[in-house]
């Protein structure tokens, strides 16, 4: 095992403790490194320091924050081989994934919210008085906590550490215990591009100490809001705590993403799509296609394009995807053992696929056609490289599978009439509908987030910066 430690970072300074936790890389199933595991009495020092830097901060001048965002933005491209590799490591990500989708989308996202911190203004309403006047202003709201997953870290820690920063706050960001180093190399950025000490906080732990830690901070009077991106069960759990302590809280939780391919569509477009949609990441990604909703009338030929689009992009001496760890796998297992007990064949992909136990985590992606509506792996999250197929007959049969799940991140729908897909796209029950692409999407101009399980509020954008503000009515005598 490599002797790297990953410390926490705490009023800009690094912090190596005595207390650690290995860092599983799937690629091996063997540690990569160490990280320092914070305690709940470092949570509230990175509590107290982001607060004593709330006041300055919050009172730089918009140019200034602008300026810090842009370099870390340069710093991280000039780093951009060494984070993807880290994430790699860490996660097991694939090339692409990594160097050459999440960490140049993270840089993207910085610079435009970089770009959008001297739009923050208020407005001048007429009131309704004779000689009186009124402003309503936009205002930083404190010091923010960041609870933070591992499928896609840089975007996730830009993301929630950036808004924050623009809008005046300071910030702590509570990373997942399997991907340390990623947002280690975040904050270290935003170090080496003079961010003031404080401003944002760093905190790796322990997972048996997580819950713990985390609610020592969200019960910190000085955290004025909280955002999540992660599992909805553990999101309720969030915010519940959030509730308790009347604090806000931002949740970009859990997906079950629907691909409805009409009788009309163009075929290679949508098996491009679906492929990608439920591929990519291995799967690992809140926007992933789980399901997969074909018209009965084409259902034979696209799912024999299915075949082979898969046959063709499978090498004789090619590994499978990993997973993030091996009880993620499992569960997947699981899952997929439970839908063919009852019924579902595969259509790509084998329940007797072996891969070399010194290859660490990896599993085969596969298709399921025979699903039942109560089966959990139509109706729980996967998070891994399958996904469900099932037919149907009218697109108010779709409409209504699509809008079942309980779920409601994104979905996408592949058809010639473009009347019918935005017809159908207000229909869905989703943050996001794309027609005639893939259900993974996220760029810096278009708001993400979800709605019914998938959580509340957003982030990027006009709407994302908007989550960090506060809103305050004065008025006055003329």
């Amino acid at each position: 095992m490599t002797t790297v430690s990953v410390p926490l970072l705490i009023n800009g300074k690094e912090e190596f403790l005595p207390t650690t936790f290995d860092v599983i890389s799937p690629y091996t199933n063997q540690p990569c490194w160490t990280a320092a595991a914070a305690t709940p009495q470092d949570a509230t020092r990175a509590v107290e320091a982001a607060d004593a830097a709330f006041p300055a901060w919050s009172q730089t001048k918009p140019t200034v924050r602008r300026d810090i965002l842009l370099k870390t933005a340069d710093i991280l491209e000039q780093r951009l081989a060494t984070n993807a590799e880290y994430m790699r490591t860490e996660m097991g990500a694939d090339v692409g994934a990594s160097e050459g989708f999440v960490v140049p989308l993270a840089i993207r996202m910085l610079r435009d919210i970089a770009s959008r911190i001297t739009s923050i203004c208020g407005s001048v309403p007429a009131v309704e008085m004779e000689g009186q006047s009124a402003m309503v202003l936009k205002e930083a709201m404190g010091v923010i906590l960041g609870i933070v997953p591992w499928n896609a870290p840089y975007v996730f820690g830009i993301r929630s550490a950036a808004c924050a920063l623009a809008a005046g706050n300071t910030t702590i960001l509570k990373p997942s215990e399997l991907t340390p180093r990623c947002y280690w190399a975040i904050g270290r950025a935003f170090q080496d591009a003079g961010l003031p000490a404080g401003c944002l906080n760093i905190l790796s732990c322990r997972p048996q100490d997580a819950p713990e830690v985390v609610n020592v901070m969200i019960e910190h009077p000085a955290v004025r809001k909280i955002n999540f991106t992660g599992s909805t069960a553990v999101g309720r759990k969030i915010a519940r705590t959030c509730g308790q302590n009347l604090k806000p809280c931002l949740m970009e939780l859990g997906g079950k993403n629907s691909s409805i391919v009409c009788a009309d569509t163009d075929m290679q477009t949508a098996v491009q799509g679906v492929l990608a949609g439920s591929f990519l990441n291995s799967g690992q990604i809140c926007m992933a296609t789980d399901r997969i909703l074909v018209h009965s009338s084409i259902a034979p030929a696209f799912i024999d394009a299915l075949k082979t689009a898969l046959a063709a992009g499978a090498g004789a001496d090619s590994l499978p995807p990993t997973l993030v760890n091996t009880a993620s796998k499992a569960r997947v297992e699981a899952l997929i053992s439970s839908a063919v007990a009852a019924g579902a064949h595969f259509i790509s992909g084998s329940a007797d696929s072996k891969v070399p136990s010194d290859c660490g985590v990896r599993m085969p992606p596969s298709i399921l056609g025979g699903i039942k509506e109560d089966m959990p792996l139509w109706q729980e999250e996967s998070f891994a490289s399958v996904a469900a197929c099932m037919v149907f007959e009218t697109e108010d049969e779709a409409i209504r599978l699509t809008n079942g799940s309980g779920y409601g991140l994104s979905a996408s729908v592949f058809t010639e009439d473009l009347r019918k897909g935005l017809a159908m796209a207000k229909r869905i029950q989703s943050g996001a509908v794309h027609i005639n692409s893939m259900t993974i999407h996220d760029e810096p101009v278009l708001p993400h987030g979800g709605v019914k399980n998938s959580g509340w509020g957003r982030f990027n954008a006009a709407e994302g910066l908007n989550e960090f503000l506060v809103t305050k009515s004065v008025t006055w005598m003329d």
